[in-house]
């Protein structure tokens, strides 16, 4: 039997999957493939290099830091997360990650990406986060449109994941006999459908990307109807917050992080002897 665990992004709204896995790494749950979407493979590939906390420890402690994620950051480099902190200073000398358990680690790891000329979402395997094309591959996955700029690799041109496959449930249940999906939202949460003038002006080279822009709420909506159905007929499991904190995606408040996060946690910790009987 073959297990996914799929995890859907939501900039710090995913700290609540930091959470979730923080308490399957104290109770060693692991699964032959991790596929995350932006914020869920920023923070997911913690959870390769084994690094319990780590996700909760750099937001609390560097949250407000001008240099991570902010609009100071955006005036000054045109990217709302800070490259040259986030992909260099936070991994490499800050809070260190652990490039050589990441490799070392048999589960594989995906990222999830939207390339702008097809307008398609593209699956990444991320082997070895030294290298270049990889970790650039990681943050295209948390590129967030707009507010972040466009993502070369190998004449490609990338943003976030999200746009284009927020939670690939359908692409892990291709593959695997058991999928476990970490939702960053409530279950009766559903997206409406937002102005598309602001695409239609910075992305007027990439009309496909348009046109999945335009339809992804539609699509968000119907995959957060496939996974209660899913669900109900014990295809995947699913892991939802419990309630909502209120947190933003770009939230500044260090106690809604820290709450974000326990309810992570604390809802998997609910749900943990039913997630092992679905396993097993």
């Amino acid at each position: 039997m073959k297990s996914c665990l799929v995890l859907e992004g939501g900039a710090l709204r995913g700290i609540y999957t930091a959470g979730v896995l923080d308490y399957l790494m104290d109770n060693d749950i692991n699964f032959d493939t991790v596929i995350g979407v932006s914020a869920g493979a920023l923070f997911g590939c913690n959870y390769i290099s084994k690094q319990r906390g780590r996700a909760l420890r750099y937001n609390l402690k560097y949250r407000h830091n001008k240099n991570y994620m902010g609009f100071y950051s955006f005036i000054t480099t045109g990217n709302i997360m800070n490259e040259k902190f986030c992909f260099d200073d936070l991994v490499n000398k800050l809070d260190r990650f652990d490039y050589d358990t990441f490799k070392k680690n048999k589960t594989k790891f995906y990222a999830v990406v939207s390339n702008l000329d097809t307008g398609k979402a593209e699956y990444k395997l991320i082997t070895d986060m030294r290298e270049k094309n990889q970790m650039e591959y990681l943050r295209a996955s948390g590129s967030m449109p707009i507010i972040s700029k466009i993502v070369n690799i190998n004449c490609n041109k990338y943003l976030d994941g999200g746009m284009t496959d927020s939670i690939p449930v359908d692409w892990a249940l291709k593959g695997y006999d058991k999928v476990v999906v970490v939702s960053t939202r409530t279950i009766e949460y559903r997206k409406k459908n937002s102005p598309i003038w602001p695409y239609k002006l910075v992305y007027k080279k990439y009309p496909k990307f348009i046109e999945a822009v335009k339809n992804r709420w539609i699509d968000y909506n119907n995959t957060q109807e496939e996974l209660v159905k899913l669900e109900k007929e014990n295809k995947i499991f699913v892991v939802r917050p419990s309630y909502s904190t209120g947190i933003s995606r770009l939230e500044k408040d260090l106690n809604k992080i820290q709450e974000q996060y326990d309810l992570g946690y604390n809802d998997m910790k609910n749900k943990f002897k039913d997630l092992k009987k679905y396993l097993d």
